[in-house]
């Protein structure tokens, strides 16, 4: 059976999509099916999956201290006691120009972690990260590998404010941040994480480096596996990259498998 759904894979631009003539339309993609047949799917789909693999190779970040709020106490707190850090911080310049601070969505015991950058409009209105049009593109991705928000997936962001005008945030507004992330990871204990975007990666890995060159390398967070991908934002500016983000998604399925 075909898994694919055919309206995801033409929001990710993976089209044309060939079709044995009287082969029925498939459903939609169900959230529980089986990570190989998802496997297959990637094997299938189009753009630069379909002929470039990326490499398998482990990187070692070179992580830098985190600065900030004292994280021998953050590393402390369980979920509610995180979430209600989080909603009454004030540890910078951040909280003064959102309306609320935005922690994170879904399953909390998720193999899956998906990292963005930081809040926008939308996200910073309805309190939960990815609600805008880069957040449909998102859970089209999800789709795409027979994933869906809360199942089996969290989604957080670096900052838990709206930086002003949608902006990079900036190095001590991460810095001052990342203890509340870390501590999302400690307590989620993914099997994978995917960082969204060049911000996500090197605030993560705590490293300077180009987005091309962080993609198709697993890297080592801490002993959790860490695959870097485009942002949905910038798939909404730049389309044609929309294939090599199939292919990491592809390239994380495969990850997941061994």
């Amino acid at each position: 059976m075909n898994i694919r759904d055919d309206n995801v894979l033409r929001e990710l631009n993976l089209f044309p999509l060939w079709v044995r003539r009287g082969t029925p339309v498939a459903d939609a993609p169900e959230a529980s099916a089986p990570v190989a047949e998802t496997q297959a799917a990637c094997r299938l789909g189009g753009g630069e999956a379909d002929t470039q693999q990326p490499a398998m190779g482990i990187v070692e970040p070179v992580l830098s201290p985190v600065e900030g709020l004292n994280p021998s106490r953050v590393d402390t707190l369980n979920w509610e006691e995180l979430k209600q850090t989080v909603h009454d911080c004030t540890a910078c310049k951040l909280r003064a120009g959102c309306t609320q601070t935005v922690f994170g969505v879904g399953d909390e015991n998720a193999d899956w972690l998906f990292v963005g950058e930081g809040p926008g409009a939308d996200e910073d209105a309805q309190g939960e990260p990815f609600v805008g049009q880069a957040g449909k593109l998102l859970d089209n991705m999800l789709a795409a590998i027979k994933l869906k928000r809360g199942n089996n997936v969290y989604i957080a962001n670096i900052v838990k404010c709206r930086p002003p005008s949608n902006r990079n945030p900036e190095p001590d507004e991460i810095a001052t941040c990342m203890p509340y992330l870390q501590q999302q990871i400690a307590l989620i204990k993914p099997k994978l994480i995917v960082a969204l975007g060049k911000v996500a990666a090197t605030s993560l890995l705590g490293r300077e480096a180009t987005l091309g060159s962080l993609r198709g390398t697993v890297h080592d967070l801490k002993g959790t596996p860490l695959i870097v991908t485009y942002h949905p934002a910038y798939l909404l500016r730049s389309p044609a990259e929309k294939a090599k983000a199939w292919q990491d998604l592809c390239f994380a399925v495969q990850r997941m498998t061994e």
